[in-house]
């Protein structure tokens, strides 16, 4: 009993020291001058900025997705243009959303409740179901209902791609019935500095986006969606001045794009699919989209994945000065592409709007976005080449709108996928024996990672390749 009790004591002495060695390290490990409690306008702030840089940057805009679409073209390097990636290639867009997005927003979301800010939390679910957007319209089936919630789920279920627009769509609706302009305060929204007003618009738009994603394969769900809108009556975004976006400021601060172009001036030119395209049309965003190529003063587009032969950088026309610049913003969705949204939701019959008259406006919308005159838009929407046919409403739309899109690789590489328009030819010397990259594939890590929610992921979607069609895409 002695040796016992003897044993008891030390035991016990050194529970106690270990105890105070935790404790003693749990001290020294805190900033003084930070607090301990994350505090929401910082956590909306810093969640904003890295999606939008992630969103609007290389990896995912001008080194793939811009490629895919054909509005710009590598004359170095020029793997990525002839669709040669590895499963590290698309990891930006994975890690990024998840770890400095959806688990901050998350936590927001959860902050707001305990502090009954409801604004707060409509402003995070409506940032939420964005990323979720972007994500699950390149990979296809992604965590979504256990996401973000690492201490119950360190290894998240893949949600079908079906389900995760669905789960967003009421996530929006939640997000507007929780936005009150007359209700509480919010800060660290470097969008639309505050205004909930305009993020009860910016949800409405999200949702007609979204409703449009579904359309071909739940045209009922997304005709519901829509008439909800308009049930709702805060509407969509109206003007240019309400579009949703990121606007940059001087370095360091600029935009990511211009950051590159700073260190590497003479790897991207733009696409000759684009710039043929414009001047055939006439359109007068030609001079602000691209650069007069140096050495032969006039606008020369970069044929998409050379291999050999390529062009000198003096031959071929740089990104037009607008979106090089320190402070172009990171458009997230325009005036112009609701208008767009709203013009095919009525020609497939979702709504009683009318079709052409939005489409003219959506035309309109983008000329103004970028300043052109009032003379040149009226010669521009009157040309017989602009003219909207009611007989085949994604031409119209979907040649117009990959225009109006230029710099937004992510959603012109969406809405190209849906809509089929502009009819695009692959890469000079593609890799994928004449097709064009229609989805992400998953980063290498979730296979190591999360191996059980990779395997069902691609067991019900398909292969995890470039050229596997996601639920969305139905042509």
């Amino acid at each position: 009993m002695k040796i016992r009790y003897i044993y008891l004591l030390i035991s016990a002495a050194l529970l106690s020291t270990a105890v105070s060695c935790k404790k003693s390290l749990d001290e020294s490990n805190i900033n003084p001058n930070a607090s301990e409690n994350a505090q929401p306008d910082y956590l909306l702030t810093a969640a904003i900025k890295a999606n939008a840089d992630t969103y609007w940057g290389t990896a995912n805009n001008l080194g793939a997705s811009l490629l895919f679409v054909q509005h710009i073209a590598k004359i170095q390097y020029t793997d990525p243009d002839r669709y040669i990636f590895t499963n590290a290639s698309f990891s930006d867009l994975w890690s990024v959303g998840y770890a400095k997005g959806i688990i901050n927003l998350n936590q927001i979301i959860k902050l707001a409740d305990a502090a009954s800010n409801p604004n707060y939390k409509g402003v995070a679910l409506v940032l939420r179901s964005w990323i979720f957007t972007t994500l699950t319209d390149q990979y296809g089936d992604i965590p979504y209902t256990q996401a973000g919630n690492i201490d119950e789920y360190l290894l998240p279920k893949y949600d079908a791609q079906r389900d995760v627009y669905l789960g967003i769509l009421a996530d929006l609706k939640t997000a507007q019935d929780a936005l009150d302009p007359s209700g509480k305060a919010i800060a660290g929204d470097i969008i639309y500095a505050n205004s909930i007003a305009s993020w009860k618009k910016f949800a409405n738009s999200l949702r007609l986006r979204v409703a449009l994603r579904i359309a071909d394969r739940e045209p009922e769900l997304a005709r519901q969606t829509i008439a909800a809108v308009a049930a709702e009556g805060t509407g969509y975004i109206s003007a240019n001045s309400e579009t949703a976006q990121l606007a940059y400021k001087a370095s360091p601060n600029q935009n990511p794009i211009s950051n590159l172009f700073d260190t590497r001036p003479d790897e991207y030119r733009v696409s000759k699919t684009l710039i043929d395209q414009l001047t055939a049309l006439n359109d007068p965003r030609l001079a602000i989209y691209a650069q007069k190529a140096v050495a032969t003063q006039t606008y020369t587009g970069a044929a998409n994945g050379l291999s050999a032969n390529l062009p000198g950088k003096d031959q071929v026309s740089k990104l037009g000065t607008y979106f090089i610049a320190p402070t172009a913003p990171a458009v997230i969705i325009s005036y112009a592409e609701v208008l767009f949204d709203r013009a095919e939701a009525a020609a497939r019959g979702l709504s009683g709007e009318n079709a052409a008259t939005l489409y003219s406006q959506a035309v309109e919308a983008s000329l103004t976005q970028y300043g052109v005159s009032t003379a040149d838009i009226t010669a521009y929407k009157a040309s017989a080449a602009v003219q909207y046919n009611s007989a085949n409403y994604k031409k119209s739309i979907g040649d117009q709108k990959w225009i109006a899109l230029y710099g937004q690789g992510l959603e012109a590489w969406t809405e190209w996928r849906r809509l089929d328009y502009p009819q695009l030819s692959p890469a000079v010397a593609g890799a994928l024996n004449g097709a064009i990259p229609v989805r992400y594939i998953y980063p290498g890590t979730e296979q190591s990672l999360n191996p059980n929610g990779y395997k069902a992921a691609v067991a019900h979607q398909g292969a995890d390749a470039l050229t596997t069609k996601l639920w969305f895409d139905v042509n």
